[in-house]
Order: structure tokens, then sequence, then C-alpha cells
């Protein structure tokens, strides 16, 4: 990887290590031409460029415990921050976040929390990722197809390699996204999307947060604290 090239990647250093070298295939090139083409046409992107990486740079690679698949950021005013299913403090907690802090109440008996920040979740090794890192604003999915999936799918066959992770594939889209994985080595959670159109029918009462911290302290990893936190600068 180019020396300058790495000078302008603000990602955390142990996935810069190992992912540099896509930022010089062709499809993140034609990628990162069609994010600056949008921009000067007046486009709004979500997240803001600082957050589009948030993800890995708060869940380095050799920190990872668990992987969340998501599919798109938030395309609503202020609740994309780079991380799947989380949104800032302070933003109203969106409907499928909400299905989820239910499971997590009826799995592990913990309060419903007024904070839909994951922060804390990621800082423990919890990478949240989703499949696609961008959007623009108020149009769902408007950046598939652009290589964030390439992109995003390197990095779950880097997460592949390691021992021992829990993979929690909640929906179609992410049971696909996830078939690569090594099922003999990881833990392989599946159910439907926690979305209200869905939930109901096997999201609720899936028990993916007990089985996982099961499974990590089966390999002596020490368990996800699954509580949301409020950032201690609020």
């Amino acid at each position: 990887m180019n020396s300058e090239l790495k000078k302008t990647i603000k990602l955390e250093k142990s996935w810069l290590k190992e992912l540099g070298p896509e930022f010089e295939l062709s499809y993140m090139q034609e990628l990162k031409l069609f994010l600056q083409r949008e921009k000067r046409r007046g486009k709004k992107i979500l997240p803001e460029g600082e957050d589009m990486f948030k993800a890995l740079n708060l869940t380095p690679l050799d920190k990872v415990k668990v992987v969340i698949l998501g599919q798109d950021p938030y395309h609503g005013a202020g609740q994309a921050h780079g991380l799947c299913f989380s949104v800032p403090e302070g933003v109203r907690i969106p409907p499928s976040l909400q299905n989820i802090f239910k499971e997590l109440q009826s799995d592990l008996g913990l309060s419903i929390p007024s904070n839909g920040c994951l922060e804390s979740w990621a800082e423990q090794g919890v990478l949240l990722l989703n499949s696609i890192l961008s959007v623009e604003k108020g149009l769902a999915n408007s950046h598939s197809s652009k290589g964030w999936e390439l992109f995003t799918d390197s990095v779950i066959s880097m997460v592949n390699e390691k021992k021992s992770i829990v993979f929690m594939l909640w929906g179609g889209y992410a049971a696909q996204k996830g078939k690569s994985i090594d099922s003999t080595r990881h833990l392989v959670l599946k159910s439907v999307h926690p979305s209200p159109l869905s939930a109901h029918r096997g999201f609720f009462g899936n028990r993916h947060f007990s089985k996982c911290n099961q499974f990590l302290e089966s390999k002596s990893i020490r368990p996800i604290d699954w509580k949301v936190y409020k950032s201690v600068n609020t």
C-alpha cells in the first residue's frame, strides 16, 4: 500500500494493515469517485465522513468477539453514525432497535434503555457492521451495488479467519451476507430481522444474547455486558 494513500485513510491500524490494499483496487477507486460526485451534486451523504468507518475504528480486528450484521445506514436526519442498528445519544430509538432492547429485556432481564447509542458494545468487541457504509439522506439503499458490499465481504472474511467469533445474522439479507462463515469454528446465530414487520416471527425469543455469552464463556472469552450506557461526556 503506497504511503500517501495510507496517510489519507482514517482507519484503525489493525484494520488498515489488512484492508489497506482494498483501497487501491478499482472497485474502491470507483466508489470513492461515486461519493465525490454525489457530494458535488449537493447530495447529503450519511453518515458524516468521519463516522463512515466507525464500526472498524471502535472495534479493532484483534478485539472482535461478536459480529452483528446490518444492511445500510439509517437515512433519517441525525440517525446514522457508523454502527448498525445504533443511533447517537438524544436521537429517537428506531423501531428495530426498540425490538432488540425488548429481546434483551426478555433474554437477560435488562431494563429498556432510553438511549440508542451502542458504542459501549462496540468498545467491548461487538463489530456493528453494515454491509453498505453510506447512504443518501432520505433514500434507503441508495448506495447499494456501488462497491461497499465487496469491501465488507473482505471484512467478514478477515474475521472469519479468527477463532471463536459469534455472528448474529438477523434477516435474509444478513444470512446471505454471512453464508461463507465457517460454522464449525464460530457460533452462527440466525433469526428473522428485528423489524416490526418480522420480529414476532422469530426474533422475539431467539435468546441470541445469552447464547452468545454462553459460547464466549465456554471458550474462556470475557462475555459482553449488553447494558447500554450513557456517554461519560453527557
